[in-house]
């Protein structure tokens, strides 16, 4: 039973019996059995088709709204009894941070806490939060706003400045406070909130956008315009420091949190974790 609604409130979030599928690592006939096996026990149709995508129905909505509190404290139990037990952590964390600076960091503290296992999983900020929530990750290192997740404990870690990658490394001349057109992330992400401000407050304009700051700062070495990314991604993909403009100490930088269900947070290896990648994350 519980994996069938687990079904369910994936698919509810997916929209699609594929995307379920692939989410949940089962076929796609599994997915329509449980959601069918669902539907017998409870007497009512959950789901109904609009074209290629699913959608629920007034009933399966309602049941999922029930269940997933239920589920998300289920899987907590299980996180907290058997991964601490062992001394393993579950990290969900941000793509461009771990594949930029976010690596020697762990890595450093894994040095310091050689006891500790590590299990990372590299997801958009967005899914983290979700995967959070859902009991799925016990902890997450990525972007966004403090005040947008207030039913998790967010703390911060560091303020990576941002830094202008101009078009094809062509010299550019930039004063703070001009205007200027950058391809940057898209709405959606965890760092956009945090940043669409300030860059309003330097006349800072987004023309494109594109779901990765690493394809930013590709398609701005290329030449397509000059991109707006973390200087994370920038040294990582070897830009060299002279050739960017830094705009850290204008106030344009992207916040990376520690973030943790406020029961999770308080366990005494979770605290130990989060002290030691604070002062590591110090240190960058």
């Amino acid at each position: 039973m519980i994996e069938n609604l687990e079904t369910l409130i994936t698919l509810s979030k997916t929209g699609t019996m594929m995307e379920t599928s692939t989410v949940l690592k089962v076929s796609q006939s599994a997915v329509s059995k449980r959601i069918a096996a669902l539907e017998r026990y409870y007497g009512r149709k959950l789901i109904e088709r609009q074209g290629r995508r699913v959608a629920l129905t007034h009933q399966g909505t309602r049941l999922v709204e029930k269940v997933t509190p239920l589920i998300s404290e289920m899987r907590s139990v299980f996180l907290e009894d058997n991964a601490l037990r062992k001394g393993k952590l579950i990290l969900g964390v941000s793509e461009a941070i771990l594949a930029s600076w976010g690596s020697g960091l762990f890595s450093q503290v894994r040095a310091a806490m050689p006891e500790l296992e590590l299990d990372f999983h590299a997801q958009r900020s967005p899914v983290v939060l979700d995967r959070i929530r859902s009991g799925e990750y016990m902890i997450g290192v990525c972007t966004g706003s403090a005040d947008a997740d207030t039913d998790l404990q967010s703390e911060l870690l560091r303020l990576e400045p941002m830094v202008v990658i101009p078009s094809a490394l062509a010299p550019l001349v930039y004063a703070p406070g001009d205007t200027l057109d950058v391809i940057t992330i898209e709405s959606r992400s965890g760092a956009w909130a945090s940043i669409e401000d300030d860059m309003r407050r330097l006349h800072i304009t987004r023309r494109a956008s594109l779901e990765s700051f690493f394809a930013v700062a590709q398609m701005a070495l290329a030449g397509f315009g000059h991109g707006l990314a973390p200087v994370g991604v920038a040294r990582t993909l070897g830009v060299p420091p002279d050739a960017v403009i830094d705009l850290g100490a204008e106030g344009l930088n992207r916040p990376v949190r520690f973030v943790a269900r406020k029961s999770m947070f308080s366990r005494p290896l979770v605290q130990s974790f989060y002290q030691e990648t604070l002062r590591q994350a110090r240190r960058l």
